[in-house]
């Protein structure tokens, strides 16, 4: 095999690796997302709330945690947007690469 081919194989290799590495990431942040519309969807039903700081559980205004949690979901959609435009360039690069040895193992 020619050391070309070897050298696509290694940027494929690699390039399969990142895009397992993102899928994982992308998975926690999609799983967050989750939750933080759980926790929206629950605040819409209730009148009082609640906030986690450094172990203690303190009672909030519920507008103000709803738009805090707003913001934090508005963020975390689009950590998962650009980790979807990215993980969509690696797919490409991959097919490209894996054409790209196929045709020389071919000649």
């Amino acid at each position: 095999m020619a050391s070309d081919a070897q050298e696509k194989i290694g940027r494929l290799q690699l390039i399969e690796q990142n895009l397992q590495a993102m899928l994982g990431q992308k998975q926690q942040f999609q799983s967050q997302l989750f939750e933080l519309e759980s926790a929206l969807k629950e605040l819409n039903t209730t009148t009082d709330a609640y906030k986690i700081v450094a172990n203690l559980m303190i009672k909030t205004d519920t507008k103000l945690l709803v738009q805090d949690l707003q913001q934090k979901k508005e963020l975390v959609e689009l950590r998962v947007k650009s980790m979807e435009k990215q993980e969509e360039q690696l797919r490409e690069k991959a097919e490209s690469l894996r054409k790209d040895v196929l045709a020389s193992m071919n000649k």
